[in-house]
């Protein structure tokens, strides 16, 4: 049985939260503190964390930046922001997926079942994916840019093979949310596009290109690399050829 840490305050959030996952056949321990959930993280080892980052004593940002230096568990964030500021700083810490406050609890529980399922499935093992210079070792979820790695977060990584798997095909928010969050719930578009922002800063000008397909989705392309051309003497002989 897996086991989800819920890591919030607010009781009838952890209370609503252990329904539904323990429906799903998860383990739930919870936790109403930042430092009681460090302990708690020590004590049961879970295979997911969901935090919340407004917390007594010790807040969210703080825990996630603890949790991920002791490795790799994923990271479900909550956040009361409507806009993307606590998002993106969560992610940057090394949250994998975030949840914006008020919530379906349906959709949590997606995104949850969904990373689990994504972790047992990669130890299976499929054949690397090649996008340019972009190399992706799905067994062991792996990315790397002209042989250097590149830093991704779990969700990044699922939604840059995503894309990589049929490259120059677009596919839609709605496409992308159903196969990389596990839910087809529109509203949640946003998240797509700031994980694709975040992508595309870490494959940088030299990497495959993210391209926005404006009114439908992203497709990804592999960069075009501008040979230079013959200068001085090797450009007359050029030209007199």
């Amino acid at each position: 049985m897996k086991t989800v840490l819920v890591v919030d305050d607010e009781r009838n959030i952890v209370d609503l939260l252990r329904l539904y996952l323990e429906k799903e056949g998860l383990a739930v321990v919870a936790a109403a503190d930042g430092e009681d959930a460090l302990v708690a993280f020590a004590r049961h080892a879970p295979d997911l964390v969901v935090l919340d980052l407004m917390l007594p004593r010790l807040d969210g940002y703080e825990v996630c930046r603890e949790i991920r230096r002791r490795g790799a568990t994923p990271i479900l964030i909550l956040t009361a922001r409507s806009d993307d500021v606590d998002a993106i700083v969560g992610l940057e810490l090394g949250a994998d997926d975030y949840v914006t406050k008020p919530f379906n609890p349906r959709v949590l529980v997606a995104r949850v079942r969904a990373i689990l399922r994504r972790a047992e499935a990669t130890e299976r093992g499929e054949r690397p994916i090649e996008v340019g210079n972009l190399r992706i070792d799905l067994r062991r979820r792996d990315a790397t840019l002209d042989g250097t790695t590149l830093e991704l977060r779990a969700r990044e990584f699922d939604l840059l093979a995503a894309l990589a798997r049929d490259p120059g095909v677009v596919l839609t928010r709605d496409a992308l949310l159903e196969s990389v969050w596990d839910t087809d719930f529109a509203g949640e578009t946003r998240t797509v596009d700031v994980h694709v922002a975040e992508l595309r800063k870490k494959l940088g000008d030299d990497g495959p290109r993210i391209e926005t397909v404006r009114g439908v989705g992203y497709r990804i392309v592999a960069a075009v690399r501008v040979m230079p051309g013959p200068t001085g003497a090797d450009a007359a002989d050029a030209a007199d050829d």
